[in-house]
C-alpha cells in the first residue's frame, strides 16, 4: 500500500505520471522517517524540515498540511501495512504535473511509501573520497531533494571499490558529507562535523547528534569547514543518518579508526524518546 495525496492504494494500482515533476525535472523532497513498533521517530524535526524545504523552492503549502496532519497520513498507512512490516517511511512532495522548467503553478502532491528496511551497524565500515563530482557549496545542498545522481555514481564506485560508503567534497575541496549520511571527526575532545554552507544535508540525525554533543560538557563541538587531512589526522570518524543512527568508521585508506566514542553516541541516539 501507498498513500497518495491522502488515498490508500495497492502499490500494484498505483502508476507516476510520466510528466510528474519529481521524475522529470527532480522538483521534489523527501523525509526518511524511521519506524520502531509503529512509533514515528522525530515526526516534528521531520515535519519542519520539509516545512522549510518546501518554502525554500517556492512550493505552496496547502492549510491543511499541519504536523497532526502528517502524522495521520503516515500512521494510516503503517497500520494498513502493520506495525511489523514497516521501519522506514519515505515521504515524498512534489509540484503538480505542468510547465517544463518553469511549473505551471506551485501547488503540491505527496507520496507516503513504507518499508521494512534491515540496517544494522557494521563492525567494519570502510570509506574513501570521492573526487570525480562535487557537491556545490550553499544551502541548496542541504535540502532532501529528489535530484541526488552524485550521491548515485559515489555510491555505484563505492561498491565497485568494495567501501561502505564515499565521502563527498564540494568545489573548495571541503568535506560534505558521505553519500548516505553525515559525517563527524573525533579528535581529542573536539567533535567536528561541516558546516551547512559547505553544502551537507541538514540530516535529523545530524542535529540530534549536536544536541547531544551541545549537553555534554566533557566535549568540545564544532561546525566548521573540513578538509580530507583532517580525516586522516583523526582519532574517530563516524556517520549518521535517521534509519542507522550512529555508524563508527573504522578504516580510511590505511588509517584504522577508534570506535569508542561513536558506540557511545549511538547508544545515547538509540535512547532518544521518539519525541
Amino acid at each position: 500500500m501507498v498513500n497518495y495525496n491522502g488515498a490508500l492504494i495497492e502499490k500494484e494500482s498505483f502508476h507516476l505520471s510520466k510528466n510528474n515533476r519529481g521524475f522529470a525535472y527532480g522538483d521534489s523532497l523527501f523525509e526518511t522517517i524511521r519506524i520502531v513498533n509503529g512509533e514515528i521517530y522525530f515526526l516534528e524535526d521531520h515535519y519542519f524540515r520539509l516545512m522549510a524545504s518546501m518554502r525554500m523552492i517556492r512550493m505552496e503549502i496547502p492549510m491543511a498540511f499541519t504536523l497532526d496532519y502528517f502524522e495521520k497520513q503516515i500512521s494510516n498507512l503503517i497500520k494498513l501495512v502493520g506495525e511489523a512490516n514497516v521501519s522506514r517511511v519515505k515521504c515524498t512532495v512534489y509540484r503538480k504535473e505542468g510547465g517544463l522548467y518553469t511549473p505551471n503553478s506551485n501547488e503540491i502532491e505527496f507520496l507516503i511509501e513504507a518499508s521494512e528496511v534491515m540496517s544494522p551497524v557494521k563492525d567494519s565500515y570502510v570509506i574513501d573520497i570521492y573526487k570525480d563530482h562535487y557537491v556545490n557549496s550553499g544551502l541548496l545542498s542541504t535540502l532532501k531533494s529528489s535530484n541526488r545522481l552524485l550521491n548515485v555514481v559515489a555510491s555505484i564506485y563505492a561498491k565497485e571499490n568494495e567501501y561502505d560508503a564515499c565521502v563527498l567534497i564540494n568545489e573548495d575541496k571541503k568535506i560534505v558529507e558521505t553519500a548516505n549520511a553525515n559525517i563527524f571527526l573525533v579528535k581529542g575532545d573536539v567533535i567536528r562535523t561541516p558546516k551547512l554552507l559547505d553544502g551537507c544535508i541538514k540530516g535529523v540525525a545530524r542535529k540530534k547528534i549536536i544536541e547531544i554533543l551541545e549537553k555534554d560538557a566533557s566535549f568540545k563541538f564544532e561546525e566548521t569547514s573540513i578538509s580530507p587531512f583532517d580525516l586522516q589526522k583523526s582519532d574517530e570518524v563516524f556517520v549518521t543518518n535517521a534509519i542507522v543512527g550512529v555508524q563508527p568508521v573504522t578504516k580510511y585508506r590505511k588509517k584504522s579508526f577508534d570506535t569508542k566514542i561513536g558506540n557511545q553516541l549511538r547508544k545515547l541516539f538509540l535512547e532518544l524518546p521518539a519525541k
